[in-house]
C-alpha cells in the first residue's frame, strides 16, 4: 500500500511537468520525469527547509543543476508549500511569471540560485558548502552550532560533460567537503540522443580519482535511493556522488529513453497516452490528487519545527556570545561594520610609483582586518594578483576557517564557486587572476550579473603594457566585453587612490557584482587623488585638473593612461592650450548619474575631445562624440618591454600631445 502512495506522490510530479510544458508549448518534460523518484525522497525524507522561511540560514541547499528540468523544481516548490500557487505552474515560461524557463534566483520561492547554463549549479553548490564550513569554523563554537547543513545538487549527464564540473569536483574532493552531495541523473541521453557517441568515460572513476564516494542505485528503487542518501550524509571526509540511473521521460509509452522527450513537449497524444500508463486521468490537467498534497505539505510543519529549534539555538548563542551573534545578524542582513570605511588608506605621491595591483593588496589586507568574512583567492595566482591575505590561513581541510582560497588553475570553477558563496549570505567573497583569462571565467561572471550577486573579482595585469609576455597574455578587447554585461561595475582606477576609493564601491554595492581592473606595471600616486579620489571614483567620471577657463580640449583617460594624459597636457600648455583631464574609472557609474554632473564633467559646449585607453576603441564615441577621437588599441599587442610598446603604440604624453593638435587643427579649418 505505501508503494502504490509513493508511486501516487511521484507521478504527481510527472504529470504536473508534462501538462505544464504542454500548456506552454516549451519545456524540458524528460528530465523531470525521470527522476522524479529520487527528487521525492530527498524532498520528502531529508530535505531540512521551510517553505514558509525559504532563506532561514541553515536550511539544506538544494541545487538544480540541470536547469532544463525545471518544472521538476517548480513542481516541488509547489506541493511542498512554497508561495508558489498552481496558477504559476499554469502559467509556466510566461511573461511574468514566477515560473520562467530555468530557474532564476529572486524570481521563485526557494529557488537558491539561477541555473540554466550545464555546470553553473555545479560549481555553485561547491561554494555554497564552502561556504557552509567556512560559517561554521568562524562562528559555530563547541556547544552550539549554528551552521551545519547539507547542500544537495542534482546534476545531469550534460553538466558533468562541462568542464566546469571537473574543475569545481577537483577543488570539492581536495578540500574534503563531506556535506556536499551530488545526485547524478545518469539517463544516458543528451539533446543529439545517446550519450554513447560522445561521453563514455567511467565517471564514477573520475569522482573517485578526485577523492568522492561514489554509489550507484536504481533510480526507481526508493529504498536504495534514501539507503545512499544516508550513507551520504554519515560521510564527513569527502563529497559524495550518488549516480541515479534513470530513464529519461519515464512513464511516455513512445519517447522514454528518446532524446524527443528531453527538450520539447510530449505533445497531446502522447500526453494522453503516459497518463493512462500511469492510471492518471488522461483529459484533466494539473491534478493533484487530495492524499498527496498533505504528505508534501508535512514539508511546512517539519520546516517550522526545525527553523524553532534552530532560534532557540541562536537565542543562547546569542546570551553566551553576543558580539558574535550581532556581528553573524549584521553580515546575514548584509551589512558591514560601522566605520569599515576608515581603515581604507590614502596614498601620498611619495608612495609611487605604485602598481595599481599592490596599491589594491594593501586595501585587501586593511579591509580584511574590519570584515570577518572577506574571504576569496586566486586562480593559482595570489602573489601576482596580490590578493593573498597576509595575516590569515588557508581555506584547507585541516583549516576550515582560513579565508585565503587556494582555487589552482581552475578559472572557470572559481567563478562559480564565488557565485555561490555570494548566494549563501553573511560572506563578502571575491575572486583574481591575470585580466587576459577573463575568457575562461567569463560564463559566471555572467551569472552574477544576472542574479545580482554582490561578489568582486579582480583582474591585474590589465593591458599590452604587461609587455614581455606577448600578446597571448595582453588583454585588449577585455574592458569592452566586460563592459557589455548589463548590471556589472567596472572600474580601472588611475592610481592607488582611486585604488581604494574602487574597493570603498565595490562593498558598498548590493545589488550586482563590481570588476576591478588593476594594473601590473608601476604609475604615479597623483597629486590630484589624494582628496576627491574617495567621493568622485563613484561618480564614474570626474575633472582630475581643469584649464583657468573654457577647455580648448578635454582628455579622457583610465587607469594606467591618466597620468599619460596629465603629462600630455603639460605639454599642450606650453603652447597655449587649455585642457582639462578627465578621469573615467567607471562607465557605469558615470553614465547612472545625473545629466547635469555628465554634462559638467563632459561640457557639450566642448567638441574637442581625446579619449586614451589601451583596448579596444568601440563605445568611447559615446563619451567623445562626432568631432572627438580616441586612442586605444584595435589590433593586438607584442613581445617587448612595456615602455617600448606604449612608443611604439603612441601612449606618451608626446603622441597624446601631437594627436591633440591634430584635433584641434581639424576643427578649425
Amino acid at each position: 500500500m505505501q508503494a502504490n502512495f509513493d508511486q501516487l506522490c511521484i507521478d504527481t510530479i510527472r504529470t504536473l511537468t508534462m501538462d505544464a510544458v504542454e500548456k506552454a508549448q516549451s519545456g524540458h518534460p524528460g528530465m523531470p520525469m525521470g527522476i522524479a523518484d529520487v527528487a521525492y525522497v530527498l524532498w520528502t525524507r531529508f530535505l531540512k527547509h521551510n517553505p514558509t522561511n525559504p532563506v532561514w540560514p541553515n536550511r539544506d541547499r538544494f541545487i538544480l543543476s540541470a536547469g532544463h528540468g525545471s518544472m521538476l523544481l517548480y513542481s516541488l516548490l509547489h506541493l511542498t508549500g512554497y508561495d508558489l500557487p498552481l496558477e504559476e505552474i499554469r502559467r509556466f515560461r510566461q511573461w511574468g511569471s514566477c515560473t520562467p524557463g530555468h530557474p532564476e534566483w529572486g524570481s521563485t520561492p526557494g529557488v537558491e540560485t539561477t541555473t540554466g547554463p550545464l555546470g553553473q549549479g555545479f560549481g555553485n553548490a561547491v561554494g555554497m558548502a564552502i561556504a557552509e564550513r567556512f560559517m561554521a569554523a568562524t562562528f559555530n563554537r563547541p556547544d552550539l552550532s549554528i551552521f551545519d547543513h547539507f547542500t544537495y545538487v542534482l546534476v545531469s549527464d550534460g553538466d558533468l560533460m562541462e568542464g566546469l564540473s571537473y574543475e569545481a569536483a577537483s577543488l570539492a574532493g581536495h578540500l574534503g567537503l563531506g556535506k556536499l552531495i551530488c545526485l547524478y541523473d545518469d539517463n544516458d541521453v543528451s539533446i543529439e540522443g545517446s550519450t554513447d557517441i560522445t561521453f563514455t568515460e567511467d565517471v564514477p572513476a573520475r569522482f573517485r580519482a578526485c577523492d568522492w564516494r561514489v554509489q550507484d542505485v536504481d533510480g526507481y528503487d526508493l529504498a536504495a535511493i534514501e539507503a545512499a542518501i544516508r550513507a551520504a550524509q554519515a560521510e564527513t571526509a569527502q563529497p559524495s556522488l550518488i549516480i541515479c540511473h534513470t530513464h529519461i521521460g519515464h512513464g511516455s509509452p513512445n519517447k522514454e529513453d528518446l532524446a524527443d522527450s528531453h527538450g520539447a513537449p510530449l505533445g497531446e497524444d502522447e500526453v494522453r497516452l503516459a497518463k493512462e500508463y500511469l492510471g492518471w486521468p488522461a483529459e484533466q490537467q494539473f491534478v493533484i490528487p487530495e492524499v498527496v498534497l498533505p504528505v508534501f505539505r508535512q514539508a511546512v510543519e517539519r520546516g517550522r519545527e526545525a527553523e524553532t529549534q534552530w532560534q532557540e539555538t541562536f537565542e543562547l548563542y546569542r546570551r553566551e556570545y553576543p558580539e558574535e551573534a550581532a556581528t553573524l545578524e549584521m553580515l546575514w542582513a548584509g551589512d558591514l561594520p560601522a566605520g569599515w570605511e576608515d581603515v581604507l588608506p590614502t596614498f601620498d605621491v611619495a608612495d609611487g610609483p605604485l602598481a595599481t595591483r599592490h596599491a589594491s593588496g594593501a586595501v585587501l589586507n586593511a579591509l580584511a582586518l574590519v570584515l570577518p568574512t572577506l574571504i576569496g583567492g586566486a586562480a593559482d595566482l595570489g602573489p601576482s594578483t596580490k590578493t593573498l591575505l597576509r595575516d590569515y590561513a588557508d581555506f584547507q581541510r585541516e583549516t576550515p576557517g582560513g579565508r585565503n582560497l587556494r582555487f589552482g588553475v581552475r578559472e572557470h570553477a572559481m567563478g562559480s564557486i564565488v557565485n555561490g558563496m555570494g548566494l549563501y549570505g553573511g560572506l563578502v567573497p571575491y575572486c583574481a587572476t591575470f585580466f587576459v583569462f577573463l575568457d575562461y571565467m567569463r560564463p559566471p561572471v555572467r551569472m552574477s550579473a544576472l542574479m545580482g550577486v554582490p561578489v568582486i573579482y579582480v583582474w591585474s595585469h590589465d593591458s599590452a603594457w604587461i609587455g614581455e609576455d606577448g600578446p597571448t597574455h595582453q588583454p585588449i578587447e577585455h574592458l569592452l566585453t566586460l563592459r557589455a554585461i548589463p548590471n556589472l561595475t567596472v572600474i580601472r582606477p588611475a592610481d592607488a587612490n582611486e585604488v581604494s576609493a574602487a574597493w570603498r564601491m565595490a562593498l558598498s554595492r548590493r545589488d550586482g557584482p563590481t570588476a576591478l581592473i588593476f594594473t601590473r606595471q608601476s604609475v604615479p600616486v597623483l597629486f590630484e587623488t589624494r582628496r576627491p579620489a574617495r567621493e568622485t571614483v563613484g561618480r564614474g567620471a570626474y575633472v582630475l585638473v581643469d584649464s583657468s577657463g573654457i577647455p580648448d580640449l578635454i582628455l579622457i583617460a583610465t587607469g594606467s593612461e591618466v597620468h599619460v594624459a596629465l603629462a600630455a597636457r603639460d605639454l599642450l600648455a606650453q603652447q597655449g592650450v587649455g585642457v582639462r583631464v578627465v578621469s573615467m574609472p567607471s562607465w557605469e557609474l558615470f553614465d547612472a548619474q545625473p545629466p547635469s554632473y555628465r554634462d559638467f564633467v563632459l561640457p557639450p559646449l566642448v567638441k574637442a575631445r581625446l579619449a586614451i585607453e589601451a583596448g579596444v576603441t568601440l563605445g568611447w564615441e559615446k563619451y567623445v562624440g562626432l568631432d572627438g577621437e580616441v586612442l586605444g588599441l584595435n589590433h593586438f599587442g607584442a613581445s617587448a618591454p612595456y615602455q617600448v610598446l606604449m612608443e611604439k603604440f603612441g601612449f606618451t604624453a608626446e603622441g597624446v600631445a601631437e594627436w591633440a593638435l591634430q584635433i584641434l587643427a581639424r576643427m578649425k579649418t
